[in-house]
């Protein structure tokens, strides 16, 4: 393996642009999809984005998503067609066309030309591919875009018309008027779900106007509330509830009669109030039509009105009124009455509602049904597609509604109409695409029939596997339940044209499900669908001649439809790929965000269950939002987010998708973006996983250095064979890693992953690598410490692996030098399969060491309260478990670890609790507080009161009944309060405990430890200044100290009495100064006074070599200058190639390069040593 720069020197997205480079010269991506492309397919659907804009983090949210579970299925065994898709069609592609030209109106396209208008559409749509492909490739993304589908290209566009025939087959489809959300912005209808997005807090007018009552004797009107004046002009009539008590009354002031809702006369204005109030009582908050029912709040009945009548609501239908204005006179016959229906409230407005059937669902419906107005297309809708009056209301006409309003309350006020005004703020529902707001208009549209397969699709999405269910359970659920017919043609150009084509008398249909039917009945060559390339096809009518020509309708399809065929169309379906749809339906997996429960996921749940009685698709895992930092939506004007570009160039791709996967928005929750948050996980989770990898590197590199041969890893068999407990825990955990992983995915849980592999990593790092430094440095014997080095490749190895899908470079960068010594490996990290369990897991062990890590934490903490550093040796710790399985591992194979961690000099085991703390109960209020109600006082009182038997029988059985209710461990939290022994306080000793292990350290001074204390001290001093100064742990140095007391012996003392800890620790002697040759290369030096007030200074110097001159001069035969020359010579030569020479002559060197001079033999430790260390020792010795 190649050697490995410092944490601080390693660039992530440095190291990801030459991985980048690496895939493009392997073709990695591609030999991927060859070498799987005989094993089972795995379908995943890619929800089309468009293309008029760049990716956001929601894109690249999305698209992790689908890279994680797409990369795992693949290395799992399956094949995984990646094709990214675009969604070509539509308003926001128009929109973009309508800004560059100045189009404002319907007609202005016509002027232009359809076919000049469309291909400045196709224009736009590849605008930024490029951009998107550069991105998206960055964050380590494998997806196909040399191959990827357009909803524009032909063969999808014809698979489209054929779902709509198979629809209309199965008598789905149908032509009526339907009151819908409309964009006077984009001069077309929206979809409910395109429609209920976008709400802004707005300022609105509301008035009551009277409608004289045609007859009646005192000359009543009746009173209406409206907060849309301009739907006046159309009123054809009032709507009353059948069940309301209405009145009569009369003001005691003006004498005016009206009749409103008993429960709502206290909205009428009395004589004291203005006619004209500001921000009348209303409190309209909820998100309804734009044309709401009522406004105002009930107070108490005001005395300005007497009242002379009561009715019921009943007895007011078919009453006739005076119409307010007169553009539709010749609907009297059936118009201008009073109707009944339910949908109106008293919980605002006057009870009363004014209908405009062409403007409000409610409206349409209840004059519909009261034959008011006839069903058919032959509707008035008294307002054009760009939201202006037609000439059909002469006063107003070409005014744009929501403009008009002011003058329609003048208008009213000068008929003597108007009976109160003002204004109020409410929620209003805007154009997501235009951000102008909506009206409701009756528009003629094709309809899909939803609602005749409601319970087929309810159905269906129980069948479904989502991630989070509840989304599933209740956001989807509730939108299915509520499903209405879904209007699924739009008045406009850039689009899929529907496949319908009428003749002129509308008695002869023919819906065209393919390329190929249009060419046979018209006669025409098709080499394109789009509007301009077929509006002119017509086809004979079959009746004959006479009957002249079918015309294509006009209307496209909402481009929503065509991504909800998706599933279909990219593959060309039914035209092609027949057996592989059909073997592969539904898909396997989608993944998009919140916002596509009402948008994609329905249509693709809706046209599923329609054509083939089926969900779509198998799993789902729904994203939430991604939000700039301050909580609010990303904005490029507000500059309140980091560009994805910037995040990914400073810190890497794989963080940046970590910090994604890890955060609340995988579980459709809200994320706040913070570029911080990233800084993190590079932090916490890359630089240990590297770390441990350097470290691996590096010893393995000393190995060949020391001449101890190339490192080469024991093959995994004889790895599970190891007799060392870390060994054991750590293989076991690893297999845990894998298991757990595959599980997770599995089941779709991405979340989960990266928490249980920041534990598994502070494991690695902070358990097996750092107990096990001295076998991981060579420092108990060479098979040992490549045993040891093996068990750490073999869990990076297989880390690197469970994570590729997770963090495909990381992994890539450790597995391409890893594989250099493993014969046989795959080329890419990515071309390897999943790892499997391999033996069986040690649960045993692993809950050991788990509950030995809770034991260091709380003995930390001990130390800790009582200033007690880890460099100060303690006489005794004691643990006390009631489990004697794991007593006897912290006792046995782990007490080495455990004490020499902890710097404590013996270790005492009981399991006898109450010998050394009381038991207290305490009941877990929120948890049972919910659970219980009344009875939690009852209980928690009897589980306060358990005594010491009672507790420990309760830990015992893991459950307790009180009062008839079943208590679990998790309901009842056990307190263990230490008892301090006779005669002992807290500062000599103390405990502390977690759950069931309780620790308890004698903290009383003993003078028997001092010397271990200062030789401990040392140690880290020494370890911290060789990282200080820039030493591998490989680097050879030697060691000085010199005392700086007045009593060097002291100091001396204590370093002689454990000078053996101190050379196993920093694997050399510590030499007193006065041994240093003056000539040393001085590389470091500290100075410090020790816990104990020992003074002690410590120089790093570079190996130097040592001669023994007499035994080189006797080589020569005492000839001084020869001798001087040899030692010369060999001062010169590099340290470690010097000691490579030995090694390889067995101690020995044939020196024959020095000019003038006779060939010698040298013998280590005969005539010369490497360092002043091993000359030092060898008299030691």
């Amino acid at each position: 393996m190649d050697d490995v720069a410092e944490g601080k020197d390693f660039s992530f997205p440095g190291q990801e642009e030459r991985i980048l480079q690496f895939w493009s010269d392997i073709k990695a991506f591609d030999t991927q999809l060859e070498r799987t492309r005989d094993l089972p397919e795995y379908v995943f659907y890619d929800g089309p984005p468009f293309a008029t804009g760049l990716p956001h983090y929601g894109h690249i949210l999305a698209g992790t998503i689908k890279d994680v579970v797409t990369r795992y299925q693949a290395m799992r065994g399956h094949h995984v067609t990646r094709r990214f898709g675009w969604d070509c069609h539509g308003l926001p592609v128009e929109r973009e066309i309508d800004k560059k030209l100045g189009i404002s109106k319907k007609d202005d396209v016509l002027a232009l030309g359809i076919d000049k208008y469309n291909e400045e559409c196709r224009s736009v749509v590849t605008r930024y591919v490029e951009e998107w492909e550069k991105i998206i490739t960055r964050t380590g993304r494998w997806i196909d875009f040399r191959n990827d589908y357009k909803t524009m290209d032909l063969k999808f566009m014809e698979t489209v018309w054929w779902v709509f025939a198979k629809l209309f087959e199965k008598d789905l489809v149908y032509k009526g008027f339907k009151v819908m959300p409309y964009s006077t912005g984009l001069k077309t209808p929206l979809s409910n779900f395109e429609a209920g997005d976008n709400y802004k807090e707005v300022s609105d007018p509301e008035i009551m106007l009277a409608f004289p009552i045609v007859g009646d004797l005192h000359k009543a009107a009746f009173v209406a509330w409206t907060t849309t004046p301009w739907t006046l002009p159309s009123n054809l009539a009032l709507c009353v509830n059948s069940n309301f008590t209405y009145v009569k009354v009369r003001n005691k002031y003006s004498g005016k009669i009206y009749v409103v809702a008993e429960s709502r006369l206290s909205a009428l204005p009395s004589e004291s109030q203005k006619q004209k109030m500001t921000n009348g009582p209303v409190d309209e908050t909820k998100k309804s039509n734009p044309k709401s029912k009522g406004s105002g709040s009930k107070k108490a009945e005001d005395v300005s009105y007497e009242i002379l009548e009561k009715f019921s609501g009943a007895s007011l239908v078919g009453t006739k009124y005076e119409p307010l204005f007169n553009y539709f006179m010749e609907l009297t016959d059936t118009a201008f009455r009073v109707v009944a229906d339910n949908y109106v409230t008293d919980d605002s407005g006057t009870g009363i509602v004014h209908c405009a059937p062409a403007f409000g669902e409610d409206d349409y419906r209840v004059c519909l049904e009261n034959q008011v107005i006839s069903k058919g297309e032959n509707l008035i809708v008294a307002v054009d597609d760009d939201g202006c009056f037609t000439s059909k209301i002469t006063d107003f006409s070409g005014r744009y509604v929501k403009d008009a309003d002011k003058d329609i309350i003048q208008a009213v006020k000068a008929m003597g109409r108007l009976v109160k005004s003002g204004s109020f703020t409410h929620s209003y529902p805007y154009c997501y695409r235009s951000q102008t707001p909506l009206i409701y208009r009756a528009v003629p549209s094709w309809f899909v029939r939803v609602e005749n397969v409601k319970e087929q699709l309810l159905e269906n999405n129980k069948q479904t596997y989502w991630v989070p269910d509840y989304v599933k359970e209740k956001r989807f659920h509730n939108w299915l339940e509520n499903a209405r017919d879904w209007a699924v043609s739009r008045s406009r150009f850039w689009g899929t044209p529907l496949p319908i084509w009428i003749s002129e008398d509308d008695e002869e249909i023919i819906v065209m499900d393919s390329i190929d039917k249009l060419e046979k009945l018209s006669g025409a060559k098709i080499f394109d669908l789009h509007r301009h390339n077929i509006d002119h096809i017509t086809i004979p009518s079959s009746r004959g001649p006479e009957f002249g020509v079918l015309r294509r309708v006009p209307d496209v399809f909402d481009c929503w439809f065509e991504s909800g065929s998706m599933p279909y169309a990219y593959l060309h379906y039914p035209f092609e790929n027949v057996e592989l749809f059909e073997k592969n339906f539904p898909g396997h997996f989608v993944a998009e965000g919140l916002d596509q429960t009402r948008g994609w996921f329905y249509t693709l749940m809706v046209l599923a269950t329609a054509l083939f009685g089926k969900p779509a698709f198998r799993n789902l895992i729904c994203n939430g939002l991604v939000l700039a930092e301050d909580g609010k939506k990303m904005s490029k004007s507000l500059k309140n987010y980091p560009s994805p570009l910037n995040v990914i160039n400073d810190y890497g791709a794989d963080a940046l998708r970590l910090y994604l996967i890890n955060s609340p928005v995988v579980r459709a929750e809200v994320l706040r973006f913070k570029k911080e948050g990233v800084y993190c996980v590079v932090k916490d989770v890359f630089l240990p996983w590297y770390n441990a990898y350097r470290f691996l590197v590096q010893n393995a590199k000393r190995l060949e250095v020391e001449g101890s041969g190339p490192f080469f890893p024991i093959d995994q068999a004889a790895l599970q064979k190891s007799s060392n407990v870390l060994d054991q825990w750590i293989y076991s955990a690893t297999q845990s890693l894998v298991h757990f992983v595959c599980q997770e995915m599995d089941g779709y849980r991405l979340y989960t992953v990266v928490p249980y592999l920041l534990k598994f990593l502070d494991n690695l790092t902070n358990i097996y690598v750092r107990f096990n430094r001295k076998r991981l440095k060579g420092r108990t014997g060479d098979e040992d410490c490549r045993t040891a080095l093996s068990m750490l490749y073999n869990v990076l190895l297989t880390s690197c692996k469970v994570m590729a899908p997770f963090t495909p470079f990381f992994t890539e960068v450790l597995y391409q030098n890893m594989r250099k010594v493993c014969k046989g490996a795959e080329e890419s990290v990515h071309f390897c399969k999943f790892p499997q369990e391999e033996g069986k897991r040690g649960e045993r062990i692993e809950q050991s060491v788990a509950r030995m890590k809770t034991i260091i934490d709380l003995a930390r903490n001990i130390r800790e309260r009582h200033g007690k550093p880890l460099k100060m040796p303690l006489r005794e710790m004691i643990v006390v478990h009631s489990d004697v399985d794991f007593l006897d591992d912290i006792a046995g194979k782990l007490k080495e670890y455990l004490l020499e961690e902890l710097n404590v000099r013996s270790l005492v085991t009981s399991k006898d609790i109450l010998t050394y703390a009381t038991l207290r109960a305490e009941p877990d209020f929120s948890g049972l507080g919910k659970r219980l109600g009344k009875a939690m006082g009852i209980v928690a009182k009897e589980v306060k009161a358990m005594s010491q038997d009672d507790i420990l029988a309760f830990e015992k059985s893991g459950e307790l009944t009180i009062a008839s209710h079943c208590l679990k461990r998790d309901d009842i939290k056990v307190v263990r309060v230490f008892k301090c022994p006779a005669g002992r306080t807290e500062k000599e000793i103390d405990a502390s405990g977690d759950g069931d292990v309780l620790v308890i350290l004698d903290l009383r001074a003993d003078e028997s430890l001092f010397e271990a204390g200062v030789a401990r001290e040392v140690v880290n001093r020494i370890q911290k200044l060789r990282k200080k100064v820039g030493l591998e742990p490989t680097d050879v140095v030697e060691v000085y100290f010199k005392s700086s007391d007045e009593n060097e012996s002291v100091l001396h003392q204590v370093l002689n009495s454990q000078e053996s800890y101190i050379r196993e620790a920093i694997g050399s002697p510590l030499l007193r100064s006065s041994l240093m040759p003056s000539d040393a290369v001085i590389i470091g030096e500290d100075s410090f006074r020790t816990t104990a007030n020992l003074y002690i200074a410590i120089s790093l110097t570079r190996p130097m070599l040592v001669c023994k001159s007499d035994s080189v001069l006797a080589l020569y035969g005492g000839d001084r200058k020869a001798a001087q020359g040899l030692m010369t010579y060999l001062r010169s030569r590099d340290n470690l190639n010097l000691k490579a020479e030995f090694q390889l002559g067995n101690g020995e060197i044939l020196v024959d390069c020095i000019e003038n001079q006779p060939a010698v033999r040298v013998v280590l430790g005969d005539h010369v040593f490497l360092t002043v260390g091993d000359d030092y020792l060898i008299p030691c010795s």
